[in-house]
C-alpha cells in the first residue's frame, strides 16, 4: 500500500483518466494522499496572439473544475494544475514532493515516440520512485 500517489492527468482523447483513479484506489493505503497533476504546456506567444484574450485563463478554469471533479472521487485527493512541458515539470513536481508511486496513463507507443519520446517514457526512465503505466 503507497500513502503518497501521484496521477498525472492527460486529457488528450485517447487517454482515460478513470483507470489510473481506480489503481489508486486499490493501491492506496487508507490514509494516503493522492495527487492529480495536469499540466499546461506552454504555447508559444504567436499562437497566443491568434487567440482571445481570455482564452488562456477560460482554458485553466475548465481545466481546474475536470480535475476537481476527478478528485472528488478519491479520499483526500487534491488537483494541481502547472505550466511546463509535461514530463520535465512531473519529474521536478515529483522529486519536490517525493511520492511513492506515480501512476501514469500511456498510448500505445508509435514512430514519433521512437524518435522522440513520450511523457510516459520520460517519467518511467527518470522518476526516483515506483512507477505503474497503464494503458
Amino acid at each position: 500500500m503507497y500513502q503518497k500517489i501521484l496521477i498525472p492527468i492527460s486529457f488528450d482523447e485517447e487517454r482515460d483518466t478513470d483507470r489510473p483513479v481506480r489503481l489508486a484506489r486499490l493501491l492506496a493505503a487508507p490514509d494516503a494522499k493522492v495527487t492529480l497533476l495536469h499540466v499546461i504546456e506552454h504555447l508559444p506567444n504567436y499562437a497566443l496572439s491568434y487567440m482571445p484574450p481570455e482564452f488562456r485563463e477560460e482554458s485553466r478554469a475548465r481545466t481546474q473544475a475536470a480535475l476537481d471533479e476527478i478528485a472528488q472521487g478519491l479520499p483526500s485527493a487534491e488537483a494541481i494544475l502547472i505550466e511546463g512541458h509535461s514530463g520535465r515539470s512531473i519529474l521536478d513536481w515529483a522529486k519536490q514532493h517525493e511520492p511513492d508511486l506515480i501512476i501514469i496513463a500511456s498510448h500505445r507507443p508509435g514512430m514519433q515516440d521512437l524518435l522522440l519520446g513520450s511523457t510516459a517514457t520520460q517519467v518511467v526512465r527518470n522518476a526516483q520512485c515506483a512507477v505503474h503505466v497503464i494503458r
